[in-house]
């Protein structure tokens, strides 16, 4: 590879790796309109996520076809290649988070469409806060090559599964004093478990970064040893199935 040509491909992987994060960007804002959506009512904020996850659609055609390309014409060397390979399966999770984000804004609207004077039940903005937190750390630690912020996303995600758990117990308590609520109730599961998606899909990005910098995979290893791995600690054989 020239020089002048060696130049391009990394230019080219910096433009890809901003794609990435502006494409992060786009999900974080759709995930906290669709929210804001179901705690004002402000219907108007839907049309916003439509409109974000139609560039998100785009950008991951884009992205994905500008990969391809890369790996293709460059045959890039072992770093280069994990790279590109991690923002590829990144890629997936983060348009999986949009869809979630677009369908928790598409149920706020029929909540209210339904009944304009609608009040939740339910408070889940913490869990959203939540959510938010772990997509826009997950780009910070990819943006950073930062393993260590990476784990730290991983083991929040526990977090998420405590609030989810402890929401549909709440909502659950409610369709049984007032059976009114059922219809309505069943729509804050919806977006609860959404959510609780998007937090996986937050912690997959997550350990997507720490095989980038690491070159080790850490997916259903347990939280424990992610962070061992994460710190570029030795492995050690245990029963990964009790890490927490």
């Amino acid at each position: 590879m020239s020089e002048h040509t060696n130049k391009q491909f990394h230019a080219d992987i910096e433009t890809t790796r901003s794609l990435f994060l502006e494409m992060g960007g786009l999900v974080e804002a759709m995930v906290r309109d669709g929210m804001e959506a179901l705690a004002s009512g402000n219907t108007d904020l839907v049309e916003q996520v439509r409109k974000r996850e139609k560039e998100v659609n785009r950008l991951e055609v884009d992205i994905d076809e500008r990969i391809i390309l890369l790996i293709a014409r460059n045959q890039p060397t072992a770093g280069d290649l994990r790279l590109l390979l991690s923002i590829s399966k990144m890629l997936t999770d983060m348009e999986r988070c949009g869809d979630e984000a677009e369908k928790i804004a598409k149920v706020a609207q029929r909540m209210y469409e339904a009944q304009p004077d609608y009040e939740p039940v339910v408070e889940l903005r913490h869990m959203s806060n939540l959510v938010g937190t772990l997509i826009r750390n997950a780009l910070d630690a990819f943006a950073r090559e930062d393993p260590l912020s990476a784990a730290s996303v991983v083991r929040a995600d526990k977090e998420v599964d405590k609030e989810w758990k402890a929401s549909l117990r709440q909502i659950i308590t409610y369709m049984i004093e007032d059976p009114r609520t059922i219809s309505n109730s069943i729509d804050l599961i919806f977006i609860a478990r959404a959510l609780e998606r998007i937090g996986d899909h937050a912690k997959n990005m997550a350990e997507r970064v720490i095989f980038l910098v690491r070159g080790t995979d850490v997916r259903h290893t347990g939280v424990k040893h992610t962070e061992r791995m994460a710190r570029g600690e030795e492995d050690i054989e245990e029963d990964v199935e009790s890490d927490t």
